[in-house]
């Protein structure tokens, strides 16, 4: 984790991103993916085959990535190496910057990726904790939406996957994780997003999901990705949804 290199993107904002924020217009929608799922089912294996030359990694954990070469092909931003590809934060005002440094500093970055993205809720409600009432749901939902519709607003030219655990809802179908029924009772995530892809194990393969069933979340535009389920490469999946939205056909 970051704990002796602050960047100036982080270290120099100011106090408005500690408040809620209220976007005066719709954003514009890139090409956002949310893809969820339960540890150990592929979410973090399905980064392996990405160009790491084109790619940036904000890990909210910090923890190592499940695919060989990785501390090799992604080296932190450090004061040294301000050109690094890889950043690791837990609160969503450094995790929002990082996201507007990487949209609107590093054209050569294609692929914007945030690894595991209900942990930036986890980590807020902990060290909140001792806060007593209702109001810290709505800020947490505020917060959590914040990174999400910041993704939303990139430019055309940068594709995001926000990764996130799964939890089964009262229904016992899998849904994306949050911190419980008063924040998903403010905002249901999967709403924000057109492509949701749902991470399983199926006879010992590693798949995505596209469309939904009766147990698992899953969502994808008509004639996406002709399967139901479809190897968990994120390069495949990269490839798939940019050529669809800019299909002229």
């Amino acid at each position: 984790m970051q704990r002796f290199y602050v960047p100036e993107w982080v270290e120099n904002h100011d106090d408005t991103l500690r408040k809620p924020l209220v976007y005066e217009e719709e954003p514009i929608v890139s090409n956002t993916v949310l893809v969820i799922g339960q540890s150990g089912s592929g979410k973090s294996t399905s980064l392996r085959n990405l160009d790491p030359k084109s790619t940036f990694i904000i890990n909210v954990l910090d923890k190592p990535l499940p695919f060989k070469g990785f501390k090799k092909n992604y080296q932190p931003v450090t004061k040294e190496n301000k050109s690094g590809n890889y950043f690791s934060a837990n609160d969503w005002s450094h995790v929002i910057r990082a996201i507007e440094m990487v949209d609107k500093t590093r054209p050569e970055i294609s692929t914007l990726i945030i690894d595991d993205w209900q942990y930036i809720l986890a980590y807020e409600f902990m060290r909140r904790v001792s806060e007593k009432g209702f109001d810290k749901f709505s800020e947490l939902a505020n917060h959590g939406w914040s990174t999400i519709n910041a993704c939303l607003s990139t430019r055309p030219t940068l594709t995001n996957f926000i990764l996130a655990h799964s939890d089964t809802d009262s229904t016992g179908r899998a849904k994306c994780k949050t911190i419980g029924k008063l924040l998903d009772e403010k905002i249901t995530l999967e709403g924000l997003f057109t492509t949701v892809l749902h991470s399983r194990v199926v006879d010992g393969e590693y798949m995505f999901q596209t469309q939904s069933d009766n147990d698992f979340l899953a969502k994808s535009p008509m004639g996406m990705f002709e399967e139901f389920l479809i190897p968990n490469d994120l390069v495949r999946v990269k490839e798939a949804v940019e050529n669809y939205f800019n299909d002229e056909e």
